[in-house]
């Protein structure tokens, strides 16, 4: 399943650099920066190094996930709006063969119907919605269980 480089790769898709101001009644008052030292943090403690990318453009996270085929072990994907239109990221992250874990800050399920649909699930090993920032502390957590047993 993995290429064993000790690295994970973390991405964040659109409007996920506005946390902390965007919405915070959904999404909390937690900053990216405090999401990225999370991940940083609890990767550590994994025993993984973390690459860590935000982009609001499709063409750049498409671009990160086929660079993570020969450079990280695993993918923790947050990828926001593009989760219910990209079927290209879903091409991509099938393609690079890396077990994937979804992570969304909100529970998807309970918002609007749109937001019910994922493209990005049927390429994920795991979905963890509406835990906050501690998801992705749980998606680290899983995806090092995970790679641990393969």
């Amino acid at each position: 399943m993995s290429n064993k480089t000790g690295r994970l790769l973390i991405v964040n898709g659109p409007n996920l650099n506005m946390l902390g101001t965007r919405e915070p009644g959904i999404y909390g008052s937690s900053t990216l920066g405090d999401v990225e030292d999370l991940c940083r943090r609890a990767a550590s403690e994994a025993g993984y190094e973390v690459e860590l990318v935000q982009s609001n453009h499709e063409g750049t996270i498409i671009d990160a996930i086929q660079s993570a085929k020969d450079s990280a072990d695993g993918i923790i994907i947050n990828p926001a709006a593009y989760t219910h239109t990209s079927v290209a990221i879903a091409d991509a992250l099938r393609a690079v063969a890396l077990p994937v874990v979804e992570v969304h800050l909100s529970n998807v399920h309970a918002r609007e119907e749109f937001r019910r649909h994922s493209f990005i699930s049927p390429a994920a090993v795991a979905v963890i919605a509406g835990a906050g920032l501690n998801g992705y502390r749980y998606a680290v957590d899983h995806l090092a269980s995970l790679l641990r047993e393969d």
